[in-house]
């Protein structure tokens, strides 16, 4: 967790605004249970695609938060 959350501080600004990289730090974050960090990640995005969508809605599920994944979908 540490060292995932070191390499998204230190990411240059070109690669936050990219899909892929956004979409695997959300999965990542929501996978050790920092729902907060993934949704601030999510909101920032300026185009989210299906994958950023099922990468959250998936999250949700994960930490047990059904009523969001719904919400989202």
């Amino acid at each position: 967790m540490k060292t995932g959350k070191k390499l998204l501080d230190e990411m240059p600004e070109n690669y936050r605004n990219n899909n892929i990289t956004s979409t695997s730090a959300i999965d990542m974050l929501m996978k050790f249970g920092d729902v907060e960090s993934a949704e601030r990640i999510f909101r920032s995005m300026k185009t989210k695609n299906i994958i950023t969508y099922n990468a959250t809605i998936k999250g949700y599920v994960g930490n047990e938060m059904f009523e969001k994944a719904l919400d989202l979908f």
